[in-house]
């Protein structure tokens, strides 16, 4: 997968992580199965709404959908959220890195100031 791949998987994933409706379902998807209709439960809105969410978190990797029966129960992709993790980790990794570089940076500069003072 090239990294252009995966930037723009990224951004498909983080759009659809962007609105809290989307996450509320994700959390509730967290605990097992559900279908359409109990993820419209706890919300002010229609069946279609949700279904359009639905297909958001579906087109993201971040859930998948099985025919069983009449209904369509959906699931979290646990697995799909890897490459955010490893995204946002990267970065966390770089930031340290830089606060680190800095605090020695600092501790030298004090460290200089002390021995120009004595």
């Amino acid at each position: 997968m090239t990294t252009a791949t995966v930037d723009d998987d990224l951004s498909v994933m983080f759009a659809a992580l962007a609105d809290p409706t989307r996450r509320a379902i994700l959390t509730r998807l967290a605990t097992g199965e559900a279908t359409v209709s109990e993820l419209a439960e706890p919300f002010s809105l229609t069946q279609q709404a949700i279904s359009k969410h639905l297909k958001v978190l579906e087109r993201a990797g971040l859930i998948s959908r099985s025919k069983a029966a009449q209904s369509r129960p959906c699931r979290l992709e646990p697995r799909t959220f890897d490459a955010a993790a490893e995204w946002i980790d990267h970065h966390r990794q770089i930031w340290h890195d830089r606060y680190d570089r800095l605090d020695a940076h600092l501790a030298t500069l004090r460290s200089d100031r002390k021995e120009q003072a004595e």
